[in-house]
């Protein structure tokens, strides 16, 4: 994704609409009635490469911006190496619109055989049974977690099966601006709260009047998370039935995101996406954003001089809100005993192409790929220097629904001074408590 309303708008769509749309498909009962079935005798994957009949793939993503190229070179590749064996079509839609139309679209024979998902919606799609299980793939490849990012290959996993092979992790990440740190004789962003909090103060007498803007939407839940990780907080229980976030962990997190607004680091009630523009128009020290910017920035603010760092460690442990793009295998696909093996080659050898990837701004899953002399030097790879800091949702059914619907709602309130922190979280919980319950009973758990 090359911009923030790009990426703004699928995270949304993990929430209220796309959601409404998978539970209308359902008929109202729990999430698997009236889905389609995995194919029962689907073929096991050996590995090697497909020696089948000749079959046509459809394969959906949202790569949609900036990003678009480099996958679609990737199929370029992948397509002269198998010519006369497979053809992977390439469908590309808006996340917003993906997300809603895949199960409809598979139960009509009409959809994806493979795709590009979010991990997120990982634990959604494979209790409405859309998703075939990945397990004899990485068996056959001797794949496994020593050859990932730990945190984002758990991330494939619901109920003991594996559903998803990840190609990327995208993250937050601290853009600052080196004209202004070069002001307070900084050469890089600082990395613990004292010394960020010292920067902070410092700009601030040397004429920045607001270092620091404070965003209310996006991505201020993103921030949010990565702070109450830090404070050592969690989302949600391991059983997925209490929200976890308005603890103590989330009070201090969110605490520390309206401070700087009271200590005048930024300005109240920011605009939507203001805080970007601002840093791009060199009046902003310091903003959170994610990884996708990188290119934005290279190509479209030339005369800014700009650094990347991780995210700030603030609550004494470093975390970051991350999430991952996945490849999958759809039930569309189960039916067609050739479409299975063909399907498993394609993820396998697209996710050795992921060199390629990383120049779409990504962080490549596979650490033999961040590895790559024509990788390691890019700027996103510092970011993954702790491979423990990436921190993802849980794959909960449903759990985007209770993500914009409750915490977002809350970190937003609290920001924007409609109530203390403490009583947005609150207000917030016992929304969220009541969706987990619903989701519970909606997908069948």
């Amino acid at each position: 994704m090359s911009s923030s309303l790009s990426r703004r708008s699928f995270l949304g769509l993990s929430g209220a609409a796309g959601l409404t749309a998978l539970t209308a498909c359902g008929g109202g009962t729990k999430i698997g009635a009236g889905s389609s079935a995995p194919a029962s005798a689907a073929p096991t994957f050996s590995g090697g490469e497909y020696t089948g009949p000749k079959v046509t793939l459809d394969y959906w993503n949202g790569f949609t911006g900036g990003d678009g190229p480099h996958m679609r070179a990737m199929l370029e590749t992948f397509n002269k190496q198998f010519a006369g064996r497979i053809e992977v079509r390439n469908v590309t839609r808006r996340w917003e619109d993906l997300y809603p139309a895949m199960p409809t679209a598979i139960t009509a024979g009409k959809g994806p055989d493979v795709a590009v998902i979010h991990n997120d919606w990982v634990g959604t799609f494979a209790a409405r049974r859309t998703l075939l299980p990945l397990d004899d793939v990485v068996g056959a490849l001797s794949l496994s977690e020593s050859d990932f990012i730990p945190a984002v290959w758990d991330a494939g996993v619901y109920q003991g099966k594996r559903y998803s092979v990840p190609l990327d992790v995208h993250c937050l990440g601290d853009y600052w601006n080196r004209a202004h740190l070069d002001k307070i004789g900084l050469a890089e962003a600082p990395a613990d709260k004292a010394g960020y909090e010292d920067a902070l103060a410092q700009l601030k007498k040397a004429g920045i009047a607001n270092p620091f803007w404070m965003p209310n939407k996006w991505p201020a839940h993103l921030m949010f998370m990565s702070l109450l990780w830090q404070h050592g907080g969690e989302l949600y229980s391991d059983d997925g039935t209490r929200a976890l976030w308005g603890e103590e962990a989330g009070v201090r997190a969110l605490s520390w995101m309206v401070e700087q607004i009271d200590k005048g680091l930024s300005p109240a009630q920011v605009a939507q996406d203001s805080q970007y523009a601002a840093f791009k128009n060199d009046k902003v020290s310091f903003t959170w954003d994610g990884i996708w910017q990188i290119n934005d920035l290279t190509t479209n603010a030339k005369s800014l001089r700009w650094g990347l760092a991780p995210v700030p460690n603030i609550g004494g442990t470093a975390a970051v809100w991350s999430s991952s793009h996945n490849f999958v295998m759809t039930s569309q696909a189960g039916k067609d005993a050739n479409k299975v093996q063909a399907a498993k080659s394609f993820i396998d050898h697209m996710g050795r192409l992921s060199t390629e990837w990383a120049k779409a701004g990504m962080i490549p899953a596979r650490n033999s790929a961040r590895e790559d002399p024509a990788v390691a030097e890019l700027p996103q790879i510092k970011l993954a220097a702790d491979l423990d800091a990436f921190h993802f949702l849980p794959p909960l059914p449903g759990v985007g629904d209770v993500q914009s619907k409750a915490l977002e709602l809350a970190v937003a309130k609290a920001v924007l001074k409609q109530a203390s922190p403490v009583e947005a979280l609150k207000e917030g919980v016992a929304t969220a408590d009541k969706l987990l319950a619903d989701n519970k009973r909606k997908y069948g758990q």
